[in-house]
């Protein structure tokens, strides 16, 4: 249940045989709790803070990390990223070389010859 400054948040934990009965109990707890007079999300006053992204934002960002975590995509990141930083790392040993012969890294064998 939403509210104007939180959320009410209930889990219940029951075993198959009891399901029905567990189903019930929340719907009559819904029913029955309620926010203070003034607190119900209903009760909107400008002025209230409001959240810088919908519902839809909350919902997408809940799927997306779902799948993340199911699919393994840190640990592809991770395994990926090491690759990446090893080729990185070698592409700027190769260019500092290039740019050390280029202005003057030459040794006194190229010299005497």
């Amino acid at each position: 249940m939403l509210g104007r400054r939180g959320v009410l948040s209930l889990n219940m934990v029951t075993t198959m045989p009891h399901l029905a009965e567990t189903r019930a109990a929340a719907q009559r707890f819904a029913a029955a709790a309620e926010f203070a007079p003034g607190e119900r999300y209903a009760d909107y006053q400008s002025g209230d803070r409001v959240a810088e992204f919908g519902v839809a934002g909350l919902i997408a960002a809940g799927v997306g990390a779902t799948i993340a975590q199911k699919a393994g995509l840190l640990a592809l990141i991770l395994a990926f990223g090491k690759k990446a930083i090893f080729f990185v790392v070698a592409g700027i040993a190769l260019l500092w070389t290039r740019i050390r012969r280029l202005f003057g890294g030459r040794k006194e064998e190229d010299l005497a010859t």
